[in-house]
């Protein structure tokens, strides 16, 4: 009996809102020993909803989605129900998309070209309270570690009045002059949640408008004025 329970499949949802890469992920996975697909969502709400009705053990997480971002549904996820990992699977392993997802909660990190022995071996590994990293996201995360670059606009202040590290880059960009619409396009989000960013930075900072905004970015040393 104890050795059925340990045999018992892995129950995962899968997010990504590509529907052709969703599918064929969906069919990989019903290959693959050990693991059972309970859930396909299109996007990050859907993801967040999904693990609500189904409380999956992992769920299986891409980044770059309408609406509501991989990064913030797996914050969500880890907040609203800490019985379920989430394994990032993307196209993308730069550092602004991997510590922002590891900073959020995510144990796991893959691209999209892992093999489904490597996918199994994630899945294992969260479950057992370990990292789920693929062997070039580890090497990355070393060479951070090991050599850490200072951050150009970063000071001790570098997240004020309990800012989030996305509130803190949106003031940021804010800052730099760009509006809503040309922030959602470069953190791959929706204006709605930039608003959303920009709505908590607010109430937590007295900020009233963007031109406080960027007079606190500046004051803040976060944004560092035009040389010359």
């Amino acid at each position: 009996m104890t050795e059925e329970a340990v045999k018992k499949p892995a129950r995962v949802v899968v997010a990504d809102d590509q529907t052709v890469v969703r599918e064929g992920i969906v069919m990989l996975l019903g290959l693959l020993p050990g693991i059972e697909v309970v859930g396909a969502a299109g996007d990050g709400d859907e993801a967040v909803r999904l693990v609500a009705e189904l409380a999956p053990d992992v769920v299986l997480m891409d980044l770059r989605m309408p609406r509501c971002d991989g990064v913030e549904a797996t914050r969500r996820i880890r907040a609203e129900h800490p019985g379920t990992q989430v394994v990032v699977l993307t196209t993308f392993a730069d550092d602004a998309s991997l510590f922002p997802a590891l900073r959020a909660g995510a144990r796991g990190y893959l691209t999209k070209d892992a093999g489904g022995d490597e996918i199994v071996r994630a899945v294992e590994s969260v479950l057992s309270g370990d990292a789920g990293l693929s062997p070039s996201i580890q090497r990355r995360l070393l060479e951070r570690l090991s050599d850490p670059e200072p951050q150009p606009s970063a000071g001790p202040d570098e997240s004020p009045d309990g800012l989030t590290a996305r509130e803190t880059e949106v003031l940021v960009l804010i800052a730099e002059g760009l509006t809503n619409q040309e922030i959602a396009r470069k953190l791959h989000v929706s204006t709605a949640t930039v608003k959303t960013h920009i709505n908590n930075l607010f109430a937590k900072t007295g900020l009233k408008d963007r031109a406080q905004a960027v007079r606190y970015a500046y004051g803040k040393g976060l944004v560092r004025p035009p040389a010359g």
